[in-house]
């Protein structure tokens, strides 16, 4: 592991950039809603047994590169604060982030200038999933591992390990539980509006190929789908475009993730259009934050697909693994759960394995992010 003679330095500027880092907020939820708690920590080891087993340990600062998305969601603030605080001076490290503002070139230019100042890794949740080989052939002839997290990556395998999420199980499992549900309202006929996310990114692709699948096999219509890209602004924007193109023509809305959501309602509210447990419309998100599961619990959004955004103490491992010359895993899957309002159906089948859904009750969202 390389020396870092100015580590005290580094952790200096380090401070300075977190604290710049945590300025950043995610999109608001409607204005009637709660505020959203602050992210909570993913299960990891206990703090005596992490300390102890910290790569820096030995007293070296580990320096980590961190070119992160952006700030578009509730989501990508607790992915962000899930890195701030596990990769943090106290436990040894000097993290460098630089919020990319969903601009690809930023954050090429982010991993280039990592590449620079000679950091020990490199993790990135990659804006679009192309235009990555040249620059992480740049860091494998400067001998940094890439850790790539939450999105992947599709024109390059040079990086040590993936951490995340399986995007197209989640528009899937989408799919077939509106399928079950359904079927138990009875409702016969679907007309779906999809506010897909941002174009390119691969959350996006996965969950409109998931859930186009279903409705290709089940023979619904997807009347029109449109990015959001991923913020709640952008959700209000489509949605209401939607009200005023298709009054009267649709029963389901699919919010790729809870940001979306949130402005789908705001305009669907605007319009007055019923939506939820009790409405016209039926609304279905991704995430699962904090702010969209008292809305699921509220009986306003019918369903929500966690996709976990606490992935520092998995890449930490992976961490671990490389400095003790191990081999990790090339992808690794965050464990998840699927939400609803309603308790008439226990679980549902998706590739032919089954999938438990749970109710959301106030104890849940105390432990959610």
């Amino acid at each position: 592991m390389k020396r870092k003679l100015i580590g005290l330095l580094l952790c200096v500027a380090m401070t300075a950039t977190m604290l710049a880092g945590c300025g950043s907020k995610g999109g608001d939820a409607p204005a009637d809603a709660p505020a959203a708690d602050a992210p909570a920590e993913a299960p990891a080891e206990s703090g005596d047994d992490a300390e102890a087993d910290a790569p820096a340990a030995s007293g070296d600062v580990i320096t980590i590169g961190f070119a992160q998305v952006g700030h578009e969601s509730d989501w990508r603030t607790a992915s962000t604060k899930s890195c701030q605080d596990v990769f943090s001076a106290e436990n040894g490290y000097d993290l460098q982030f630089v919020d990319c503002d969903n601009d690809s070139a930023v954050q090429l230019e982010a991993v280039r200038g990592f590449i620079e100042q000679d950091v020990d890794y490199i993790i990135i949740d990659p804006i679009v999933s192309t235009g990555w080989d040249t620059v992480l052939t740049e860091c494998e002839d400067a001998g940094i591992p890439v850790i790539v997290i939450d999105r992947t990556i599709d024109d390059s395998d040079k990086y040590v390990s993936w951490v995340g999420s399986n995007f197209k199980t989640e528009g899937l499992a989408a799919g077939e539980w509106l399928k079950a549900y359904a079927a138990e309202k009875g409702i016969t006929e679907i007309n779906a509006l999809v506010i897909e996310g941002s174009t390119g990114a691969s959350a996006t692709i996965g969950r409109t190929e998931g859930f186009k699948e279903i409705a290709d096999r089940e023979g619904w219509t997807i009347v029109d789908s449109q990015s959001g890209d991923f913020t709640q602004d952008g959700g209000a924007e489509v949605m209401e475009s939607y009200c005023k193109s298709y009054e009267g023509q649709f029963n389901v809305v699919i919010c790729q993730n809870d940001n979306e959501a949130f402005g789908a309602m705001d305009a669907m509210k605007q319009a007055g259009v019923s939506y939820g447990v009790d409405g016209d419309v039926i609304l279905v998100s991704f995430d699962a934050c904090t702010a969209g599961l008292e809305f699921v619990k509220s009986g306003d959004i019918n369903a929500d697909f966690e996709c976990n955004p606490l992935a520092a103490p998995f890449v930490e491992e992976v961490i671990k693994t490389l400095a003790s010359g191990g081999t990790p895993e090339k992808e690794v899957y965050m464990e998840e759960h699927w939400f609803v309002n309603e308790d008439i159906l226990s679980t549902i089948e998706v590739n032919g394995e089954t999938h438990n859904l749970t109710v959301v009750t106030d104890d849940i969202i105390a432990a959610q992010y």
